[in-house]
């Protein structure tokens, strides 16, 4: 990413009184929004990028925040992005991490009166270096609960970027909830080596499919065209693809960065050092994830007894197993 082309990003800024801090000293009064910048490895259309963006650009309509941000930026030019932001006098910066933890880190501590908090494999550092992780495991485990009752082939597949440890989370996820239900059923895993490119993800579920997978679920975008082009169902991740493949994706396993996102602020605006990990606000017990479901597609017991299920781990009581190997 070219400097000209970080000034012509696209930017969202909201108008009202809110939330304005200087550094990390907390103010009575905020005189204006908190200049907050979204960095976008992939495009915003992307899933994941795309629930960063919803929240940002939500909290910008509501007068919380002003947005600025850009999207498809490469690794190598990621950390430049991170510090012209901060140069420009964003004092939070959203983001991810995952291709550049070691660069990151260095950039947050040279620049220690900017928040940063990016989605992060590894750990916080320092006051000022926070992180986040994609947790709609439990979403994952139902869907693959109502996946266990309907698969006909006894064959599901799933279809994932990287596997990096929440990537593996998610579909390891999704295998013990078949696997709970159904322990005879065989999984199908595919990596298609990026976080971008619905192409390769379409090639990946087609395979599964020919290899006797009549459910996927789409970690990835892109996987769901597959099951569609073959008449099967799938599952979806991170956003509700329903509306997009209302005869194909019947399950999507929701997360929400919002509760994320309003931790991180809330901690600025008070002065409060964003060195930690805000994962937990994502969890479904927490409302920053879930399942949506279209209901009468999966038998009626199936449903029933996710609901229940759903019902323990928003209680508390029952905890989905986080594996985070690389699913085989």
């Amino acid at each position: 990413m070219t400097k000209d082309m970080l000034i012509s990003r696209r930017a969202v800024i909201a108008s009202g009184i809110a939330l304005g801090v200087s550094g990390f000293a907390p103010l009575a009064r905020a005189a204006a929004p908190l200049k907050v910048a979204g960095i976008h490895a992939s495009p915003v259309e992307n899933a994941w990028n795309s629930c960063l963006h919803k929240a940002l650009q939500d909290a910008a309509k509501e007068g919380v925040i002003e947005y600025v941000f850009s999207e498809g930026v490469s690794g190598t030019d990621y950390p430049r992005a991170m510090r012209e932001y901060a140069e420009q006098g964003n004092k939070l910066i959203i983001g991810e991490a995952y291709a550049v933890e070691k660069e990151a880190r260095q950039v947050a501590a040279d620049y220690p009166d900017t928040a940063f908090v990016l989605g992060s494999s590894g750990e916080q550092a320092g006051d000022n270096f926070g992180v986040f992780g994609t947790w709609n495991h439990d979403g994952a485990y139902l869907a693959g609960m109502l996946a266990g009752k309907m698969t006909k082939s006894n064959v599901v597949g799933s279809v994932g970027a990287i596997p990096i440890p929440e990537v593996n989370m998610l579909i390891n996820a999704f295998a013990a909830g078949v696997k709970a239900v159904n322990p005879d059923a065989k999984h199908l895993v595919s990596f298609i080596g990026t976080f971008f490119d619905p192409p390769k993800a379409r090639e990946a579920g087609l395979a599964q499919i020919d290899a006797g997978a009549d459910i996927l679920f789409g970690e990835r975008i892109g996987t769901a065209d597959a099951a569609k082009e073959r008449g099967i169902k799938s599952v979806g991740s991170l956003i509700d693809y329903t509306p997009r493949y209302p005869d194909t994706v019947f399950a999507n396993a929701m997360w929400y960065f919002r509760p994320i996102l309003d931790a991180a602020i809330a901690d600025v605006a008070a002065g409060k050092p964003v060195g930690r990990n805000y994962t937990s606000y994502g969890l479904m017990k927490e409302g920053g994830s879930d399942i949506v479901f279209v209901k009468g597609v999966a038998p009626a017991d199936a449903e029933a007894a996710m609901e229940a299920k759903r019902a323990e781990i928003k209680a508390g009581t029952f905890e989905v197993p986080k594996m985070m190997d690389e699913p085989k």
